[in-house]
Formats: structure tokens, C-alpha cells, sequence
């Protein structure tokens, strides 16, 4: 019984990598929303926050299966490799829904994450003047974000470096999108499309035995670019979780609430009634990536009519909040089992 329930939260985490791996990826969306709503959001972050010297240490000393234990390693590895996953599979499925039902799947993640702020308040009993005060700058936060104008593209590998470090904030902080913030720097495509591609057709040449890719300056730098961008959000990753577990255990509540603020902020990031902006050039026209796609440079929002797509996609919200919920129902059964 205990080896088939194994397997069975085993199967769950890779489920739940692919969906912040998903998630990671889509403009306004969180990786942290997804891990808050489903209820492992405090021990990533704590197994985040392993990684330390400790753990380095332990690592250089050839102790590996007492380093996969200190570090959680099975809870990350599995969550991982369902990102990892997700990344060349699951959100290329997005990208194809996105691109042709649009306003269907922007109601189904707005539905998500009105769902997700129903999960986090209704066991939150620690409002007090502070607590407020978070909210309100969480708030004030997420729609500034979501109506800032994004900046030009920059490959300089400083920048891209600290691009990864920005980028993760979305795994650790719910509400905070960060693809939405890679589209403010102006360096998401060069950094989630152009340089995950090069690395895509990269490995496709290798296992075909063809290495005619290093001779390409344009792919080597795009290889690079993605190098560095990895660094960066490996180091943030780590860095943002040591800070976010020192803060939640001894200020708990005021954290909390100012990730509800993130989370409700970031509602006007995701509102479904919204015209996609594409880049233009000088003279007006379209400014399209290295495979074609149109570049997103932002979004106007609009109130919809009354009409028969727009009941359509508010029961696609309702369906979001029903993920969430279900989700929950999960995330207790089986805190209940253990």
C-alpha cells in the first residue's frame, strides 16, 4: 500500500512541474500560483533554501545520497523534470491555444487565480494593520507591473544574467508572472523562444551526428545567451528561496498577505478581454521572432459585450476556479492520508 501511494505522489509531482513549468512560461501567469494552490508552495521553497554549504560540502565529499536527502531530492528532481518536460511539450500545447483560442485560455487562468485567492484567504487568520498595509502594496505592485511599457531587447550577457534572476520570481513569488516580466526587459523571446529553439535544434543535430551547428556563430551565441540565462535563474531561484523562508518564518503573516496582493494584482495581467499589441518596426510593420511568431509587446484590455463568446469564456472561468478547488480537495486528501 505505501509503495503504490509512493508512486502515486511520484506521478503527482511530475503533474505538478508540468503545470508551473506551463505556467512559467505564459505571460501574467505564475509558477508560484500553481504551487500555492496545490499546497507544496512552502516545502519547495524550504527545499530550495537547502541548497546551501552545507549541501555543497556534502556534494565535494562524494556523500551524494546524503546530499539527495538534506536537499530533498526527490521532491525537487521530480519537480523538476516535469518543468523540465513541460517546457519542450506542455507549453507548446499552450502556445498553439493561445494563439488560436485566446480569449478562452486567459479565462480559464483568471478563473484560476480568483480560485487561488479564495484557497489562500479563507484559512488566512492573521489580519491586523500590517497585514493590510502588505495587502495594499501587494496590490499596488501587481497592476503596476501589468501597465508598465516593456523595454527593447538586450543580449548583453550581464543583462541576460540578470534576467534569469528576475525570471524566477514567478516559481517563488505567486502573482509575480516571470515571462511577463522577461516581456518588460524586452528579452523574452530572445530568451524563452529564440535561445530554447537553438538549444532544441542543437540537440536534434547531436543525436543525428551533426555538428556542423558549431561553426554557426548566430547559434553558438544563442547557446550562450541561454547558458548564462540559466545561470542567472538557478542563482535566483536559490537566492530568492533563502530570503522567502527567512521572511515566512518570522513574518508569516505579513508575507502572506503581500503575496495575496501579488496574486490579486496580477488579475489585470490576465483579464480575458484583452487585444494582444505585437511589435512594430520604425515604419509599422510586424516584427516577427526566428520562427516566424509575431513578438508580443503588450496587452489593451477592454469590458466585453454581451454575446455568446463572452458566456463561453466566463464558464471557462468558472471551469479555472474548479481546477483550483479540485486541486485543493487533492492537496487535503492526501495531507489526510499522511
Amino acid at each position: 500500500m505505501q509503495s503504490k501511494r509512493t508512486l502515486s505522489d511520484s506521478f503527482f509531482l511530475v503533474l505538478k512541474g508540468l503545470a508551473m513549468g506551463a505556467a512559467n512560461k505564459v505571460p501574467g501567469v505564475s509558477g508560484g500560483v500553481v504551487a500555492f494552490v496545490a499546497g507544496f508552495y512552502e516545502e519547495f521553497i524550504y527545499s530550495l533554501q537547502k541548497f546551501n554549504t552545507k549541501a555543497f560540502k556534502l556534494l565535494i565529499n562524494g556523500r551524494f545520497n546524503s546530499f539527495f536527502k538534506y536537499v530533498n531530492g526527490r521532491f525537487i528532481s521530480l519537480l523538476f523534470f516535469g518543468m523540465i518536460v513541460s517546457y519542450f511539450s506542455v507549453s507548446k500545447l499552450l502556445d498553439y491555444l493561445i494563439v488560436h483560442y485566446e480569449l478562452y485560455v486567459w479565462s480559464v487562468f483568471f478563473g484560476m487565480i480568483i480560485g487561488s485567492i479564495y484557497y489562500i484567504s479563507k484559512d488566512f487568520q492573521g489580519w491586523c494593520t500590517k497585514a493590510f498595509l502588505s495587502l495594499f502594496i501587494g496590490i499596488a505592485i501587481g497592476i503596476s507591473i501589468s501597465f508598465l511599457d516593456p523595454a527593447k531587447e538586450n543580449d548583453n550577457l550581464l543583462f541576460v544574467f540578470f534576467c534569469g534572476i528576475i525570471s524566477v520570481s514567478g516559481m517563488t513569488l505567486p502573482g509575480f508572472s516571470g515571462s511577463f516580466i522577461l516581456i518588460l526587459l524586452g528579452n523574452y523571446v530572445l530568451l524563452l523562444v529564440d535561445s530554447v529553439n537553438a538549444l532544441y535544434d542543437s540537440i536534434f543535430s547531436i543525436l543525428s551526428a551533426d555538428f556542423s551547428f558549431l561553426d554557426n556563430p548566430e547559434r553558438i551565441r544563442m547557446l550562450k545567451v541561454l547558458a548564462v540565462f540559466t545561470i542567472g535563474s538557478l542563482v535566483g531561484l536559490v537566492s530568492f528561496s533563502h530570503i522567502l523562508n527567512y521572511v515566512l518564518k518570522r513574518y508569516r503573516n505579513t508575507t502572506l498577505s503581500l503575496l495575496m496582493g501579488f496574486i490579486i494584482g496580477s488579475l489585470g495581467v490576465v483579464w480575458p478581454w484583452k487585444k494582444t499589441m505585437f511589435k512594430t518596426d520604425h515604419i509599422g510593420n510586424l516584427v516577427t521572432d526566428s520562427t516566424g511568431e509575431k513578438i508580443i509587446e503588450n496587452y489593451q484590455r477592454y469590458w466585453p459585450s454581451a454575446n455568446q463568446e463572452t458566456f463561453v469564456a466566463i464558464a471557462f472561468i468558472v471551469f479555472g476556479i474548479l481546477i483550483v478547488l479540485g486541486l485543493e480537495w487533492y492537496g487535503q486528501k492526501t495531507r489526510k492520508i499522511r
